[in-house]
């Protein structure tokens, strides 16, 4: 069961590729199993409370683990065997993971790297460093970063390697409380900028209203309610919803 089609955003191109996953995951004794679409300008927060499979949905997704059943699709696509440089996602890891020896262009110019020249790759990331912020940054490691700026290196890099389908996991986890609101208005208007599929794993409200159109709530292993926030609110299906409903945002 997927959720219904949403109409399409006023001047948002459908070119794109759609997104479908409906996948068994097991890693130890906890077991995943969800089915959704995500669709071009339209991104999907995966929402629910620590240790309810969110990110282990999402690796699997990206082909970080394998999937027991089920498959993954992008457009017309099956991408399930495929390894992970060969499905065209983009991750955004919620600690970023950056790679602390490279300096911010190199870093952002790593996927080009792995196919083509250093020089070529470098003169590729120019663009994205002008986008995000990052030229005056560009000879910088990672440990003279600030949460904000890191998290722009880590879009960056996942958008530079022109993916078909871009995958955010907590991405305001590694923030400070001071930083969150600012950071979540801007990446979210990276992420309409993007256009394409977009999945946003959160365990908070603020991110699933900032970042989505439409939430899937995830309760141990299992997709418990899915809709936008004001049909949740409407009729919340768990304690857990009603729960983080009532929280105030700023309380995530």
């Amino acid at each position: 069961m997927t959720a219904a089609t949403p109409a399409p955003r006023p001047g948002r191109s459908d070119a794109r590729p759609a997104l479908h996953a409906e996948v068994t995951v097991t890693r130890g004794s906890h077991r995943v199993e969800a089915a959704f679409d995500a669709l071009p300008g339209h991104p999907l927060a995966v929402i629910g409370p620590n240790g309810a499979g969110k990110s282990t949905l999402l690796a699997a997704i990206a082909g970080l683990v394998p999937i027991d059943a089920g498959r993954v699709r992008i457009g017309s696509r099956d991408v399930d065997r495929l390894p992970p440089e060969r499905r065209r996602i983009g991750v955004l890891f919620q600690d970023y993971v950056l790679f602390p020896h490279l300096t911010v262009r190199d870093n952002v110019a790593f996927a080009a790297r792995m196919r083509g020249s250093r020089h070529a790759a470098r003169s590729a990331a120019e663009p994205w460093l002008a986008r995000y912020g990052l030229a005056e940054l560009a000879e910088r490691l990672p440990g003279e970063l600030s949460g904000g700026q890191s998290q722009r290196v880590a879009l960056a890099r996942a958008l530079a390697a022109e993916p078909e389908v871009l995958l955010l996991d907590e991405p305001m986890s590694a923030l400070d409380v001071e930083l969150r609101h600012e950071m979540r208005a801007e990446l979210a208007a990276h992420v309409r900028e993007f256009g394409g599929a977009t999945v946003v794993v959160t365990h908070s409200r603020a991110d699933a209203a900032t970042l989505a159109d439409h939430v899937l709530v995830l309760e141990s292993g299992r997709v418990t309610q899915r809709g936008t926030l004001d049909e949740l609110a409407a009729a919340p299906a768990t304690p857990y919803v009603r729960r983080m409903l009532a929280r105030p945002d700023d309380a995530d």
